[in-house]
C-alpha cells in the first residue's frame, strides 16, 4: 500500500459566479499542523484546476480529497439517465457529456447541461420544478450512498436533487467539469489504479472527518479556532492555531486534510467490501466509507 507525505482537502462550491467564499484548500504535510493554501483568498474553480495542475507538474507526493460526488447513481437502473439515448455507461464518459452540454457556461458552471430537455427530466430543480424521471422522495443514490446509510457511517443525499442547503447536485456537476479536464492526467481512486508516485485524487465527505474527531452528527460545522484545535487533537494533529472565528469552509478543509493523513495508512479505506470493478467504473466511491 502506498504511503503519502502530503494530504490536501478541497471544500468545493457549485454556486454561480466567478469566485466563491465556499471554496477552501488545506494541506497537511508530514506531521505538521494543517495549513490553508492562500489564506484569505477567494478562490475561483479555475484557480483550483490550475493548483491541481501545478501538483501534476511537480509530481507532488500528495493525496487530495475533493468534497463533491464524482458520478450519479448507475447501478440501480444500469444507467445514469434511463431512457436517454445519449446516457453514457462509464464515469469518464459522464464527465464528457456534462462538459459537452455545459461548454458554453463560464466558471465551470453546468446550466447548459441542466437545460438539456433529457437531462432536466432526472432532477429536482429550484422553483418547485421536479423532473418526471426524478425518483420520488429523496432521489436516486449510488451504491456507496446506500451503504453509508445502511451502516450509519454518513447521511448521504442524492445529487439528483438541486434544492436546499444540503443539496450536492450543483457542486457535483461543476466538479465533473473539473474532473473531465484532469482525466487521463491526474488519477482518481478507485476509477484509476493508485500510482507509484505523484498526486492522487479521492472523493471525500468532510462530515466523515468531523465524526472521526468526535463531532456530533448534524452538528459538524466548526466556526472557531478553539473548537477546531480540539477536533484536530482528536485526530492526532497539532493545532492550527486560529484565534476567534473561522469560516466553516476553512475548518472543513483543515480538519479533513488532517483526517486524510490519519486514515490513509490503514488498509480498510482502500478496500471497502461493496466496491467492485463495475461500481468503480461507473459510480466511483467515497474514501473513508468502509
Amino acid at each position: 500500500m502506498r504511503r503519502f507525505s502530503h494530504f490536501a482537502a478541497i471544500d468545493w462550491s457549485g454556486a454561480r459566479g466567478a469566485r466563491h467564499k465556499g471554496i477552501a484548500l488545506a494541506v497537511a504535510s508530514g506531521a505538521a499542523a494543517p495549513r490553508l493554501v492562500r489564506p484569505g483568498h477567494v478562490w475561483s474553480r479555475g484557480e483550483v484546476l490550475a493548483w491541481l495542475e501545478s501538483l501534476l507538474a511537480a509530481d507532488a507526493d500528495m493525496l487530495i480529497g475533493f468534497d463533491f460526488s464524482a458520478a450519479f447513481a448507475f447501478a440501480d437502473r444500469d444507467a445514469y439517465f434511463p431512457g436517454w439515448r445519449d446516457s453514457p455507461d462509464r464515469i469518464r464518459d459522464l464527465w464528457a457529456l456534462v462538459e459537452r452540454l455545459a461548454a458554453g457556461d463560464p466558471h465551470h458552471e453546468a446550466g447548459g447541461f441542466l437545460a438539456h430537455p433529457e437531462a432536466r427530466r432526472h432532477f429536482r430543480h429550484p422553483g418547485g420544478e421536479v423532473g418526471d424521471l426524478f425518483e420520488p422522495g429523496a432521489g436516486r443514490l449510488r451504491i456507496v450512498e446506500h451503504h453509508q446509510r445502511a451502516t450509519r457511517q454518513a447521511a448521504s443525499v442524492s445529487n439528483f436533487n438541486l434544492v436546499g442547503a444540503a443539496q450536492v447536485g450543483k457542486a457535483s456537476l461543476s466538479g465533473m467539469r473539473l474532473l473531465h479536464r484532469l482525466a487521463g492526467r491526474l488519477p482518481l481512486w478507485p476509477v484509476d489504479p493508485v500510482p507509484a508516485h505523484g498526486p492522487l485524487l479521492v472523493e471525500i465527505y468532510t462530515s466523515l472527518a468531523a465524526r472521526a474527531a468526535g463531532m456530533a452528527p448534524g452538528r459538524s460545522k466548526i466556526r472557531d479556532g478553539t473548537t477546531l484545535d480540539a477536533a484536530l487533537a482528536a485526530l492526532g494533529s497539532p493545532p492550527a492555531g486560529f484565534v476567534g472565528p473561522i469560516s466553516d469552509h476553512a475548518s472543513d478543509a483543515l480538519l479533513t486534510a488532517a483526517w486524510l493523513r490519519a486514515i490513509a495508512p490503514d488498509a480498510a479505506p482502500w478496500s471497502p467490501t461493496p466496491l467492485t470493478d463495475a461500481v468503480a467504473r461507473t459510480e466511483g466511491w467515497t474514501f473513508g466509507i468502509i
